[in-house]
């Protein structure tokens, strides 16, 4: 399994969640070999907010290699916001990738879900990732009202993807929560990679889809063998 490091938090839950699930399955101190490749995130963070998605590609799909030169088969980006530039057209990459949205999303339409609250970066919410993949199961999307969604965005940035995780903060993802389920959502997609270290199933007012944990557990099950091999080398959908 290669995983393709973009904000640490995130990445380090999906690290973990790797080998917690190779022993579940796979018996004490075993696991899927693991490797993992990343920058820093600070240098991306002014193509984010001009919106280079072509030069994010070209950053991942240079990780992406570096992976495939290492061993990998495979990769999965445990960065839902970073799946907006995989998706934009351009050269294939060396190994496919096990898509996170896709699997969030039939992680809804298997439990039964129909409408989903999504929570992530202001990007996540409002683009098309989620829209999509969402759309193709049939299952309808609702988002926060905007002050909300950027007090999302903000605390993602500035408290979650540096390992700072508040009680305030906590109460104010409950309350929004709570507004998705007053607009009838019967799920929250916890899709910014960190928001699982913050929200947990006990405190949600709503089940929860955990984006983080449902990538990692689905890619030791490609791993053993259990699910197929993902064939997506990254480009539109």
């Amino acid at each position: 399994i290669g995983i393709l490091a973009h904000s640490a938090e995130g990445a380090t839950l999906s690290y973990r969640t790797v080998w917690q699930e190779g022993i579940g399955k796979m018996g004490a101190h075993d696991h899927p070999r693991i490797t993992m490749s990343g920058g820093p995130m600070a240098p991306t963070m002014e193509l984010w907010e001009r919106g280079d998605l072509a030069a994010l590609r070209q950053l991942f799909l240079e990780d992406a290699q570096r992976l495939a030169a290492a061993g990998a088969d495979f990769f999965i980006l445990p960065d839902n916001t970073a799946h907006m530039a995989l998706e934009q057209p351009g050269a294939d990459f060396a190994i496919p990738c096990l898509h996170i949205a896709e699997i969030v999303a039939a992680a809804a339409q298997a439990a039964g879900h129909r409408k989903i609250g999504v929570l992530g970066t202001s990007w996540t919410m409002e683009g098309p990732v989620y829209i999509e993949a969402l759309a193709r199961r049939n299952l309808e999307r609702a988002i926060p009202a905007p002050a909300d969604r950027q007090l999302i965005h903000n605390a993602i940035f500035d408290e979650l993807c540096l390992g700072e995780f508040r009680d305030s903060t906590r109460q104010e993802f409950v309350r929004i929560i709570s507004g998705l389920q007053s607009q009838g959502c019967d799920a929250v997609a916890l899709v910014c990679t960190e928001i699982p270290l913050l929200v947990t199933e006990y405190i949600s007012p709503l089940p929860i889809l955990d984006s983080t944990r449902l990538q990692a557990k689905a890619a030791v099950a490609v791993a053993l063998g259990e699910q197929a091999m993902p064939q997506w080398r990254c480009g539109p959908i």
